[in-house]
């Protein structure tokens, strides 16, 4: 049976455990709290020494996973076998008429990371009707501020929009990486604290002042002395910069403001929906798009991807980053 994140956490959390898990997907923080939890929680710790057995994909086979699924707990009600990294078990669809020989005591846990295990196969349907199916999707780049809101939300915090997007631009996509982040926060803060972006320099370390952020919004006022000052910036601390991932960056709003100028209804909470972003935001990609129609934004797009190349060593010669990024703002600002 498919379930959600939350609903499996909650049956976790009460010891409400199915026969057998499947956890696969492109997003391995997913898996691994789900997993990790079951881990910590499903038996006792005294329980833990005998009942439990973690194994690594890449040193069992499929026999080796059936014969300790297949024990019965010591001196307990349940035996619980992980098999982390499931993705490196060859011919693991051959597990498949196991499953009917384990006993109802046992607890199996496949996190199966990286990619989808095929579901048409007999041993994602078997499992599907005997216990729980869950899979575990890479989230948009319009989904991390949500998700960071929501992260901070259940710890007890709240977050301002632009500290929310600060952290979104500069930590990417990696869950893992965010949730790292965030407890540096949590930990530093007091509980019911509304974080800002001092607190993410701070804290984490990203200048409130020369980001992603801040030179999209010069950018987008036409603010050649801020778009420079914080490209200066980024050329001088390139490793926590580069371009490429700049590049990339400033790809999607310009690409945001084609949607912008392309959207009929212009009321703020339908912009906010289409451009994906927090309706705190909608005011400036407004006034971006009054200073850049669509033709300059096409000619921004250019640009970027002429340096997303130049990123990467295509015709750049021996110019520096810093260079580089120089050059990049002044065709922007010009587009």
């Amino acid at each position: 049976m498919a379930k959600t994140y939350d609903q499996i956490l909650a049956e976790i959390h009460k010891r409400q455990l199915a026969p057998v898990y499947f956890l696969t997907g492109d997003e391995p923080y997913y898996i691994d709290m789900i997993s990790d939890t079951i881990e910590n929680e499903a038996l006792d710790e005294a329980d833990r020494a005998f009942n439990q057995i973690v194994l690594y994909g890449r040193d069992v086979d499929v026999e080796t996973i059936a014969n300790h699924a297949r024990s019965f707990p010591m001196m307990g009600d349940r035996m619980v076998v992980i098999v982390k990294e499931a993705q490196d078990v060859k011919n693991l669809e051959n597990f498949e008429p196991y499953l009917d020989t384990i006993p109802e005591t046992t607890v199996l846990v496949f996190a199966y990371k990286y990619k989808k295990f095929d579901k048409r196969k007999a041993l994602a349907k078997k499992i599907d009707k005997k216990g729980v199916w869950f899979e575990s999707k890479k989230l948009y780049d319009s989904n991390i501020p949500g998700w960071i809101q929501n992260y901070l939300k259940g710890e007890g915090y709240s977050i301002t929009p632009k500290a929310t997007q600060m952290l979104a631009d500069f930590l990417g996509t990696d869950l893992h990486k965010i949730a790292n982040e965030l407890k540096k926060l949590t930990i530093a803060l007091p509980k019911n604290k509304s974080i800002d972006d001092a607190d993410v320099e701070r804290n984490i370390g990203i200048s409130k002042d020369f980001n992603v952020f801040e030179l999209q919004n010069a950018i987008g006022n036409r603010d050649v002395l801020k778009a420079n000052r914080i490209v200066n910036y980024f050329g001088d601390n390139g490793k926590d910069n580069p371009l490429l991932v700049t590049a990339i960056t400033l790809y999607g709003y310009f690409t945001k403001l084609i949607k912008l100028h392309c959207t009929q209804d212009k009321s703020q909470g339908n912009l906010a929906t289409v451009l994906g972003v927090n309706p705190y935001f909608v005011r400036d990609y407004q006034a971006a798009a009054r200073n850049y129609p669509p033709q300059a934004c096409i000619r921004c797009i250019s640009v970027l991807r002429e340096f997303d190349m130049k990123s990467k060593g295509y015709e750049s010669g021996d110019v520096s980053e810093k260079d580089l990024y120089r050059e990049m703002i002044f065709k922007l600002m010009h587009a």
